[in-house]
C-alpha cells in the first residue's frame, strides 16, 4: 500500500486568492487601456490628496521604501535571504523564493515597458513611462507574501502588511506612480507568490510519493487473518 503526503491546508485558500488577485489584475490593467492609460478619477483623487510632497520628514519616511525596495537593493535582499534559507537547509525554500522574485519582474517589467503608462507629471522619483504596474509594489508584495507563506509567523504577515503599504503609499507620495498602479503591482505580487508556491507545494508533495514508492513495494503483503 502506498503512504500519501499530506497536503497543506492552505494551499486551496492560496490558490483562490492567486486566482481571484490575477482576476482583479486582469480587470484593472483593461480598466486603465479603456482609459487610455490616462489617470483614472480615484489617480487623480488620490494624487492630489496626497499633496505636493514638500513635507521633509515625510519625503524622508517616503524615500526609505523607494531605496530599499529598488532594483539593487531588492538583488541584495533577495540573494540574503535566498542564501540564509539555503544555508539553513531550506533549499526547497530558497528556490520558491527565488523563483517568485524572477517571475514577477519577468511579467511586470516588460509590460510596464510596453504599456508605456505615463507617471505623475509632478514625480520626485522616476520619469521614465513605464507606470503600470508598479514594480517596487509587486516586487514588495512578492517577498512579504511568500516569506508569510514559507515561515507560517503572523509576525512575518504583519510586517509584510506594514512594508507593502508603506511602499504603496511611497511611490505615491513621490508622483511616482498612480494609485491603480500600485494597486495594480499590489495583485501582480499576491497572484505570483500564491501561485508560485502552489506550485511549489505540489512539486514538494509528487517528488515525497515517488522516494517513498519503492519503498512501499518492498513492504512483505500482510497475510489475512485465519
Amino acid at each position: 500500500m502506498r503512504h500519501t503526503t499530506a497536503a497543506d491546508p492552505r494551499r486551496p485558500t492560496a490558490l483562490v486568492v492567486g486566482i481571484s488577485a490575477m482576476a482583479l489584475f486582469v480587470v484593472l490593467r483593461f480598466v486603465v487601456a479603456s482609459n487610455g492609460y490616462d489617470p483614472l478619477p480615484m489617480d487623480v483623487w488620490w494624487d492630489d490628496l496626497v499633496g505636493e510632497g514638500d513635507n521633509a520628514m515625510l519625503l524622508v519616511l517616503a524615500w526609505i521604501p523607494g531605496i530599499v525596495g529598488g532594483t539593487l537593493g531588492m538583488i541584495v535582499i533577495g540573494v540574503l535571504v535566498v542564501g540564509v534559507f539555503w544555508w539553513r537547509r531550506k533549499r526547497a525554500d530558497a528556490a520558491t523564493l527565488a523563483v517568485s522574485i524572477v517571475v514577477v519582474v519577468a511579467l511586470g517589467a516588460p509590460m510596464a515597458a510596453v504599456l508605456a503608462r505615463n507617471r505623475p507629471e509632478d514625480s520626485l522619483a522616476e520619469s521614465m513611462a513605464t507606470s503600470f504596474p508598479s514594480g517596487h509594489t509587486a516586487v514588495a508584495t512578492t517577498f512579504a507574501v511568500m516569506l508569510g507563506l514559507l515561515l507560517r509567523r503572523g509576525y512575518v504577515w504583519a510586517c509584510g502588511v506594514v512594508w507593502v503599504v508603506w511602499m504603496m503609499w511611497s511611490r505615491t507620495y513621490l508622483h511616482a506612480h498612480w494609485l491603480s498602479d500600485v494597486v495594480a503591482g499590489m495583485c501582480e505580487g499576491i497572484a505570483v507568490a500564491t501561485l508560485v508556491w502552489c506550485a511549489s507545494e505540489v512539486i514538494r508533495e509528487r517528488r515525497a510519493l515517488r522516494h517513498r514508492a519503492p519503498l512501499d513495494e518492498t513492504e512483505p503483503p500482510r497475510q489475512a487473518p485465519v
